[in-house]
């Protein structure tokens, strides 16, 4: 029972993510949002230390709780294209476009994070719940767009995912000397999924099914190093391992009522980054890179169709990821901070159908927080996001049904399939900073 109800409340938590560096969460809390997801040479706050840099909580002293909670909106919207055809299924010469906007709600996303430590100690300790990764839209079925056809018609029908992973981190970090420290943080998932339909179950004459929602749990680790020179530069450089996800175990419905199961595995990419940042007078500058090994993940990297007509995999490709901020002190009281980050698209065009179920990819995002110090304590802060695909992720839509005239993939001859997206979001929170207590 008690084991249900965990996990009954990560499945909340993690019900409030949405994709935003290919399917990877570009930030943690309001300020490390505001910085645009900096923060691997330059802890601003301890959320985004906890997140990208384990050995730069370091620099906080005393025990500091961070909670912050937003309210994500998502627009994406599918397009597609078929050729005609007459009642013998020879092409007319027409073609049959439309489009589906999204209908999902608005999401909430919270972080929890906090770090304790003595102030003259060399021993720093953290803990953080993030939500780290999340994907998800909802196309309604439609009779003008054919992508979205019923499935009796040819289409994939309604087109509705969720995937999401929550992280609950523990952190440990020692300062070798006063520049430089290292850290670790071990880390359990869970990740949840549902998918409708599901392609990574056989379709039947009825077509493919819609999932419940199914979880899994995976193991990994965070090693991090941080150097500060004392005169305003900073350093910093991570290493996330892959995350190795159980299956998932998905029972699926099909349109007919009949009931079946099947195991698929997703696993979450290693992520290296290395960041620097430039403290002086009033101003805060950090710049990071990441880099996203999507190409060595089960679930995502593989592509094309198994002989049942299931999907091998999503055809992912390793990304880059860069996140700038800036912070400027000099109103009292009253920081503020402008963040960018850019990130690859992971989806080449020619894989634009396989990740119909997946397309919340966003290649720019822009951020403005800032915070209000009501004392040496308590610190209100709160961001505003608003992101943007920069385009549409296009091509051809494959079938398995048109593999053996159209090999390898089955592309459907003159069909597109596109999507694109933007996103937005507020966010406030809080920090505060319990008195010190000086070591013994």
């Amino acid at each position: 029972m008690k084991k249900n109800l965990f996990i009954f409340g990560m499945i909340i938590f993690t019900s409030a993510t949405i994709a935003q560096s290919a399917h990877i969460l570009q930030g943690a809390g309001s300020v490390n949002w505001s910085m645009g997801g900096a923060a691997t040479g330059q802890p601003i706050d301890i959320s985004g230390a906890l997140q990208w840099n384990p050995a730069a909580i370091s620099v906080f002293d005393g025990t500091i709780v961070n909670l912050d909670i937003g309210i994500f909106s998502s627009s994406p919207e599918l397009f597609s294209t078929v050729p005609e055809v007459d009642s013998d299924g020879m092409p007319t010469g027409n073609f049959i476009t439309g489009n589906t906007e999204d209908d999902r709600p608005l999401i909430p996303l919270p972080s929890l994070a906090i770090v304790f430590g003595k102030s003259d100690s060399k021993h720093k300790f953290g803990a953080s719940i993030f939500g780290i990764s999340g994907a998800g839209v909802d196309f309604p079925e439609s009779t003008t767009n054919p992508i979205n056809f019923p499935q009796s018609l040819g289409g994939f029908g309604g087109v509705k995912s969720e995937y999401a992973i929550i992280q609950l981190g523990l952190t440990y970090a020692y300062k070798v000397s006063e520049n430089f420290s290292i850290g670790i943080k071990p880390a359990y998932n869970l990740s949840t999924l549902e998918l409708a339909p599901n392609p990574t179950a056989p379709p039947t004459s009825a077509g493919y099914p819609s999932t419940d929602t199914a979880t899994a749990t995976g193991l990994n680790a965070q090693i991090g190093l941080f150097y500060d020179t004392q005169t305003g530069f900073k350093a910093g450089v991570s290493y996330s391992t892959k995350i190795k996800f159980d299956d998932f175990e998905l029972e699926n419905t099909y349109l007919d009522g009949s009931t079946s199961t099947n195991n698929f595995n997703i696993e979450y990419p290693a992520i290296f980054s290395v960041g620097l940042g430039y403290s002086k007078n009033d101003f805060d500058l950090a710049l990071d890179y990441r880099h996203v090994a999507f190409k060595n993940t089960e679930g995502l990297a593989p592509v094309g169709w198994n002989q049942d007509g299931t999907v091998k995999g999503f055809g992912w490709q390793n990304i880059s990821i860069i996140s700038a901020g800036i912070q400027y002190k000099g109103i009292d009281r009253l920081p503020l901070r402008l963040g960018y980050t850019y990130n690859n698209n992971p989806i080449e065009d020619r894989f634009a159908s396989f990740n119909v179920s997946a397309a919340a990819i966003i290649q720019n995002a822009f951020q403005f927080g800032l915070s209000y110090l009501v004392n040496s304590q308590l610190e209100l802060r709160g961001v505003f996001h608003y992101g943007t695909s920069s385009g549409k992720t296009s091509g051809e839509i494959f079938s398995p049904a048109f593999i053996q005239d159209n090999p390898p993939f089955g592309a459907i001859p003159g069909s597109n399939v596109s999507y694109d997206m933007t996103t937005s979001m507020l966010m406030m929170g809080l920090s505060y900073k319990f008195r010190k207590q000086n070591s013994q």
